[in-house]
């Protein structure tokens, strides 16, 4: 997720991070040998026609951070691989980040979906097609690789390091996450449900239909007062958290109201995703306000805070641009310091997401430093589209692995 913001205030994370200057996330899939700098992923192998490797369940589908039901356009992707797999007599191979396909499975498969695709006429079946295959891949190749938690590989979990704390009983954030950012490993929205749990830090997938229906069944519910983005942008009007929510704020009172009896809860957006792929999500969100409230423009919050420690982990296209994480963490420490929410304990779950920040990023950086691999910039895309094509092609539903 990237937040831009409006001062050079920055966040002081308590531990120090001066030894990771340089640090990056790790792009590198499992090596083979993890003591060769110049160790690769071996291919994932996945035949879907053994047993235990049949279709994603339910239990499976939730464990990855969601209490939603499993899409049902990804299941049929899902069934469509399986039956490629026998057709053609070559098992699903997987490698590099994000779970892709390799070998022959892909160039089969990439000649199917790529004709299914164009097939489709309306934009948006294009769209969830694109979201679910994206989805669908990333669950096949990730399996027994990846920890289902804090979606690193199994031997640098850092589940152990993450402790939970329980939000504010008056505010809920939602991950409005891009497909390519799903199980994504230095992605930093996931650690706010693996804090708070998955009914206070709501993942929400963009184009996949049953998310989409859920996190906007709850907006209508709380109506539009209830419900803030944190995307603002030249295009878009946004408030500081202290417009929004100062005294002098028409929310002021809804605000004294969730804080003595939880009369409505406050919906925090957080679009999760490249600045590029952010464009496309923070339209889509626009559009549905429209038809629902017949609003031009969804509410939106600026922060006050400036760059990020977070930028050692992934490189954002200007220092006033933050990630997921951090941004969470920035609303969290200026709520509090309004009077309304001083004794909401905002700021004990703002440090926790911290530590868990700091956490990320040295396990991150442990893992690179293992493998031998080079820690500079020039290792990174620096806040480009994650698979080389651009915004129209993101917006249309670009269809690559």
């Amino acid at each position: 997720m990237l937040i831009t913001t409006t001062s050079t205030r920055a966040f002081t994370f308590k531990s120090s991070l001066a030894f990771l200057t340089k640090t990056h996330m790790d792009f590198k899939p499992k090596p083979l040998l993890l003591h060769s700098s110049a160790s690769r992923s071996p291919p994932r192998d996945l035949n879907m026609t053994d047993p235990g490797n049949d279709s994603i369940t339910l239990q499976e589908w939730q464990a990855w951070g969601t209490t939603s039901p499993l899409p049902a356009m990804v299941t049929e992707i899902v069934d469509d691989l399986k039956a490629l797999e026998k057709d053609i007599d070559a098992p699903m191979s997987f490698g590099g980040s994000g779970g892709k396909l390799q070998g022959c499975f892909k160039v089969q498969e990439d000649k199917k979906h790529r004709a299914t695709y164009q097939a489709l006429g309306d934009s948006e079946k294009k769209l969830q097609f694109f979201s679910a295959r994206q989805i669908a891949c990333r669950l096949l190749g990730s399996r027994g690789y990846l920890c289902q938690k804090c979606w690193l590989p199994l031997e640098d979990c850092m589940c152990s390091r993450v402790m939970p704390c329980n939000l504010w009983h008056g505010m809920r954030f939602w991950l409005y996450m891009h497909p390519k950012d799903f199980l994504r490993q230095n992605n930093t929205g996931k650690l706010l449900w693996q804090i708070f749990g998955v009914e206070a830090a709501t993942l929400c997938l963009f184009g996949i239909a049953e998310h989409e229906e859920i996190m906007w069944n709850t907006f209508k519910h709380a109506g539009k007062n209830n419900v803030w983005c944190l995307y603002p942008n030249k295009n878009a009007t946004s408030k500081s958290v202290q417009d929004a929510f100062g005294q002098e704020s028409s929310a002021h009172q809804k605000c004294t109201q969730l804080t003595t009896n939880g009369d409505k809860t406050l919906n925090f957006i957080l679009i999760d995703g490249t600045w590029s792929n952010s464009n496309a999500m923070f339209s889509r969100l626009k559009e549905q306000a429209k038809s629902i409230w017949g609003a031009e423009e969804l509410p939106c919050i600026s922060l006050a805070t400036g760059a990020s420690a977070m930028h050692k982990l992934r490189p954002q296209p200007s220092w006033d641009r933050t990630c997921t994480a951090a941004a969470a963490i920035g609303l969290l420490s200026e709520l509090q310091l309004l009077p309304v929410f001083s004794s909401s304990g905002l700021d004990k779950q703002a440090e926790a997401v911290e530590d868990a920040l700091v956490a990320l990023l040295e396990a991150l950086t442990a893992r690179r430093l293992r493998m031998g691999s080079n820690l500079g910039h020039d290792n990174f895309n620096v806040g480009g589209t994650l698979c080389g094509c651009s915004e129209a092609d993101h917006v249309s539903g670009c269809i690559s692995s």
